[in-house]
């Protein structure tokens, strides 16, 4: 249902604490009548996890993470009022036990369900949940599946609803998750609006907004209002009312790289009560070809290439929403556009999808199922799963960035990969009743079976969607991007992402807690190190075994470089015009804990080598080029803003030393949503071996470089392609840094007159606009510090140049 804000802009007050928490033995208290010898309480914060309450109270570390699962948990507080009142709970993790005043009302078994019980209070009451050992749930005898999964320990846990973080060794910090993680609210029953059940849609640019509200106490008259424009609701039945609001030309909600999100506040008035009903974003969600042959998605009828990472919680000890914010903003900073919640991790908070709303972000939401063999044949199990899926759906009813809703993550693939035929993997779950129970209330979301899913196997790369990694953890050359024919990677390229020095946590391979911060599978003999190693050696030609002992730091230097390297060369390969890759989510946005993990944002939410990488990658207004051998290089110049643009490009092709071998300038007209593709002949109108693939004689440059700008000389993007091994050996290359100021804030204006491969600005407490960037022989380029208000202290170097250029205002 949509939420119901507030009546005449008045917020409701919700009385919620102080809360008391205990840790006893399990099964040492069936019930609250003993609580009163109960003495080692501390002080709890609602929403969050016993863990947090803990680690408050000096009880409980994430660095050496003691078990909780193994007790019971029991929080209790006073509730005050007098009358009618709804007691929700948004979240509770995972077996919870609810009394009011001595009595039960309500026992919840599943950490994904919302629930709501009705009380009646006359002064004072005490609330408590007891929250029951999780691990002697697991512990019991129970039913085992058809696989068992290496990935997920232990088997038992298929059969209860909980998040399966912190079970996942090698992939994630083992943190147990227990509590009221998500709000407690307690509201007065009063007449008036009760529910608000809203469908927005867009057709022919028209936008229909569709409302069902039932109105407790009775109400004279009801109407919905938006855009402006207001529509009488009629009563169908006592206390129901229904109607339909039509809003041609109304603004369509876009993904930021295609467009303006737009939100349209909605309302509705009931007699003479207005009830704030939040916000809508009206679009349109269609495939450009068959499921089979690829996911492929369109906005409001423009394809859009899908592009960003998978999403994992940014608090894992207390699960709050803290950072949500500021990860969202450096995903749309980077060009990103989609995320990916996988079905290993939770249900984000309601505030997660607004946000995502506001900053046009598409959502590919998996359901809370992943690699285990689930007791779907189970009815109490069917029951609490649906119930999960449709109260998922009401609460996201609004949110036009909620686009795929997905049956869940590598459950078919882990049965295919151990044989299984489909009879076996395929379940009817994913297959027939998701699609019903999402066209009940959001038949505008593509349904997913399964991530990955679509082909004669579910992890093959042509269709469906695939979780690609062959380019990653398979180590697979950088062609196989091209090679394998990715229709949609809804997760890839997995590396273990070293961080910046300045990242608190263990900083290089000296260090003896960095081992524990590389993610791996468990039972492999290699990890996501030795997958950024071998891209090492295969781009620059070095042994990184020796650097990781005689040169530590350069070898954490290269590794950033790579994994940068290769994030932006797959990427080239996916967003040509021709390809047939429709999207590919990063695995994944941040890290869960210190070290060099997965995300191409640290734990302490700073980027790391990668999301710079991205950020040029993923540029709404791109050039980028591929090697397409006998036929040259191919140049791509996407234009995905909805404004026609009027380029400049310029290619060309030089040594290291700036000496130029061939130029060619061409301005281009591009209409908005549009792409083309020119090959270096096309440009140059004569024959040059820009792929060194004739090979007719000495090769006589080193790259090619491209630049695409604006008409006032403003550059849009740049690209690059080397011949041979990336430079890595150190030389003078004439590396210069000064000051300079741009409406973005203080900025440096670095040059180079041979080729700088990597610039790295390091400036402790700020960062740059881009960093680890390519500058070409004899080029400027003038990098911002948004946020400062004057230039920091640092310095600049290139991955091959001696020279260290401090800057800031005690260089």
């Amino acid at each position: 249902m949509a939420r119901i804000r507030s009546v005449d802009g008045r917020v409701p007050q919700v009385p919620n604490g102080p809360w008391q928490l205990a840790v006893t033995p399990p099964g040492a208290y069936t019930d609250t009548r003993d609580l009163g010898g109960l003495t080692d309480w501390i002080a709890a914060e609602i929403p969050g996890t016993a863990a947090s309450a803990l680690r408050a109270a000096g009880r409980w570390t994430e660095t050496a993470p003691e078990p909780i699962h193994d007790r019971d948990l029991w929080y209790r507080t006073r509730l005050q009022g007098v009358g009618r009142f709804r007691l929700a709970f948004e979240g509770l993790a995972t077996l919870a036990e609810i009394w009011l005043d001595g009595v039960p009302i309500l026992c919840s078994r599943s950490m994904f369900e919302a629930h709501s019980v009705a009380i009646d209070l006359d002064g004072a009451a005490e609330l408590a949940i007891c929250f029951r050992s999780l691990r002697a749930e697991l512990d019991r005898p129970a039913k085992r599946g058809r696989w068992r999964p290496r990935m997920i320990t232990p088997g038992s846990l298929r059969h209860v609803r909980t998040s399966a973080l912190g079970f996942m060794p090698g992939w994630c910090p083992e943190i147990d998750l227990v509590g009221p993680y998500r709000p407690i609210t307690l509201e007065p029953v009063r007449p008036g609006l009760a529910e608000a059940d809203l469908r927005a849609d867009l057709q022919d640019g028209t936008g229909r907004l569709v409302a069902r509200l039932r109105i407790d106490g009775g109400g004279a008259s009801a109407s919905l209002l938006c855009d402006g424009r207001e529509v009488t609701l009629v009563e169908t039945e006592p206390g129901l009312f229904t109607g339909e609001l039509e809003l041609p030309g109304v603004a369509p909600w876009w993904p930021h790289t295609h467009g303006t999100p737009h939100l349209h506040p909605v309302a509705a008035r009931v007699d003479d009560a207005l009830f704030d009903l939040g916000r809508v974003g009206f679009r349109s969600l269609s495939l450009t070809r068959p499921f089979e042959q690829g996911l492929s998605l369109a906005v409001n009828g423009v394809p859009v290439f899908c592009r960003g990472a998978t999403w994992t919680p940014p608090d894992l000890v207390g699960l709050g929403t803290d950072g949500t914010r500021t990860l969202l903003g450096l995903a749309r900073e980077a060009g990103m556009n989609m995320l990916r919640v996988p079905g290993t991790t939770l249900y984000p908070s309601t505030d997660f999808y607004d946000l995502c709303d506001e900053a046009g972000i598409l959502v590919w939401q998996d359901l809370m199922l992943a690699n285990f063999d689930y007791p779907h044949d189970d009815p109490d199990f069917a029951a609490r799963l649906t119930r999960e899926v449709t109260g998922f759906l009401d609460r996201t009813q609004t949110a036009p960035s909620l686009c795929v809703l997905c049956g869940g993550s590598e459950v078919w693939q882990q049965a295919a990969m151990l044989g299984a035929p489909r009879a076996v993997w395929a379940d009817a779950f994913c297959e027939t009743t998701l699609p019903a129970l999402a066209a009940a209330t959001r038949p505008d979301l593509v349904i997913v079976p399964n991530s990955p899913s679509g082909g004669a196997l579910p992890f093959l790369p042509r269709a469906g969607c695939t979780h690609y990694f062959g380019v990653g953890a398979y180590r697979r050359p950088l062609e196989d991007a091209r090679r394998a024919e990715v229709g949609f990677a809804s997760e890839c390229l997995a590396f273990s992402n070293p961080s910046d020095p300045e990242t608190p946590g263990p900083v290089g391979p000296a260090d003896p807690r960095w081992a524990a911060g590389i993610p791996r599978d468990r039972g492999a003999d290699w990890d996501f190190e030795t997958v950024r190693d071998h891209y090492v050696d295969r781009l620059f030609g070095v042994d990184p075994a020796g650097l990781r002992t005689g040169d530590p730091d350069r070898y954490l230097e290269l590794g950033q470089a790579a994994v940068a390297e290769v994030m932006e060369a797959t990427f080239a390969e996916w967003r040509r015009p021709r390809a047939p890759t429709a999207g590919g989510l990063v695995l994944s946005l941040s890290d869960l804990g210190p070290g060099a993990g997965w995300g191409v944002i640290d734990w302490a939410r700073r980027p790391k080598s990668v999301w710079y990488a991205l950020k040029r990658a993923f540029r709404p207004v791109q050039v980028s080029l591929t090697d397409e051998g006998l036929d040259g290089l191919h140049l791509h110049v996407v234009n995905e803003t909805p404004t026609a643009r009027a380029l400049t490009l310029v290619l060309t092709f030089c040594d290291v030393g700036g000496r130029v071998a061939a130029r060619a300038e061409r301005d281009l007209a591009l209409d908005g949503h549009a792409a083309l593709t020119l090959s270096s002949a096309d440009l140059l109108g004569r024959f040059f071996d820009a792929t060194d693939s004739y090979r007719f004689g000495q090769r006589i440059h080193d790259l090619a470089h491209a630049r695409l700008s604006e008409p006032d000389g403003t550059i849009v993007a740049e690209g690059f392609h080397f011949l041979g091994p990336r430079p890595s050996t150190r030389e003078d290359i004439g590396l210069t840094a000064e000051p300079a100021i741009t409406a973005d804030g203080p900025a440096l204006r670095i040059a180079t007159a041979r080729l700088a491969f990597a610039v790295q600005i390091r400036a402790p407490g700020a960062r740059a606009a881009d960093n680890g960037f390519h500058l070409a022989p004899g080029t400027t380029r003038t990098i911002a510090f948004p946020g400062v208000d004057r230039l920091p202290r640092g310095s600049v170097r290139a991955l091959n140049s001696n020279e260290i250029v401090e800057f800031g205002h005690d260089a």
